[in-house]
């Protein structure tokens, strides 16, 4: 598969991309790497690793949409970006993938622009892994879709369902709808209308999930809108990292806290592995006509190098090509 990569794009650009990217058609036959940025800065950071040369191409790119921008006047008005000279090289059909940790909007804005909306599909959605007692879950939307109807979050479920199944590999996972209370009664107008929508579609629909809930591996999807979905996972990212430094401080804290601490290290790696958003690498953007990945801005090499694989594996399976089948059949299904 040929992933391209937006070099420019992350809080540490374009050196953890171009690691990233070393890393990835080193330790991976299947997937090729096109760096997407400005060329001399890429050639400046590949010097001296060792990699297949042919397995790493650079096209040159001689802007980078700023995080401070607006995503829609930075995709009209810089057409050399990297992010739009990466996604149009999907379009052309001379990459299967696109992955960026730089500006989420404009990534956005230019995936719908120029890959355009997967037949069927209303608005997009932002699908992240999460952890949970178990295993993983997926939460949608984080950030795509702010305002939503009751259709948006049905087709969100259907979205989510078809992810989970195919890259996930879970038959038929369990999905449920982010609410205030577990009763089909509580919630606001859409998602209460929501909910009648999804418990009439052909999806394992277990009802809804309080916030507490949601990392008991109950559900194999959470849908909710990406207003209260970005919120959810910020603080989610947040109160993992607060734990974890609040954990050492108080080990630390007591007299015989360095033994403990070296006995719980090995526990404590372990949850930060299962809690750490560089062991899930990037976000695919459900409900376009492609594959576009988005990478967290602080992304490490780990990250990118993660975020490839998703791009790879998302793009092998044509997961955007299954969405709308499934979206079609439900449509079909209500109207028969």
């Amino acid at each position: 598969m040929r992933v391209v990569l937006d070099a420019m794009g992350g809080d540490h650009a374009p050196f953890v991309n171009v690691e990233g990217a070393v890393e990835t058609v080193n330790e991976c036959e299947d997937v090729d790497v096109i760096l997407v940025g400005d060329k001399s800065l890429i050639q400046q950071e590949l010097r001296n690793k060792r990699y297949p040369a042919s397995r790493i191409s650079i096209v040159h790119a001689s802007e980078v949409v700023q995080m401070h921008e607006s995503p829609i006047d930075a995709i009209r008005k810089k057409k050399d970006s990297s992010i739009r000279v990466g996604i149009g090289l999907v379009k052309a059909g001379k990459a299967d993938a696109f992955v960026s940790a730089g500006h989420s909007g404009a990534v956005m804005a230019a995936s719908l622009l120029m890959l355009g909306a997967a037949k069927v599909v209303n608005r997009p959605a932002i699908a992240t892994l999460m952890p949970t007692l178990k295993d993983t879950f997926i939460m949608l939307d984080v950030g795509a879709t702010v305002d939503c109807n009751s259709q948006n979050l049905l087709q969100f479920a259907l979205m989510g369902s078809t992810y989970c199944r195919l890259v996930l590999e879970r038959p038929d996972p369990k999905v449920a709808l982010l609410s205030i209370g577990e009763e089909d009664t509580k919630g606001n107008e859409v998602t209460k209308e929501a909910f009648k929508l999804i418990k009439k579609s052909k999806l394992n629909f277990i009802g809804n999930i309080e916030g507490k809930d949601i990392f008991s591996g109950k559900a194999d999807v959470v849908v909710c809108d990406g207003f209260i979905g970005n919120i959810a996972l910020k603080i989610s990212e947040g109160l993992a990292e607060t734990i974890l430094k609040m954990l050492k401080r108080e080990i630390l804290g007591v007299s015989t806290g360095r033994i403990g601490y070296l006995m719980m290290k090995p526990a404590i790696k372990n949850f930060k592995k299962r809690t750490d958003y560089d062991e899930y690498g990037g976000a695919p953007l459900l409900g376009i006509n492609g594959t576009s990945i988005i990478s967290h801005g602080r992304s490490s090499t780990k990250a990118i190098k993660n975020a490839l694989r998703v791009a790879a594996d998302y793009a092998a399976k044509r997961v955007y090509e299954a969405i709308s089948v499934d979206i079609e059949n439900d449509l079909h299904d209500r109207q028969g």
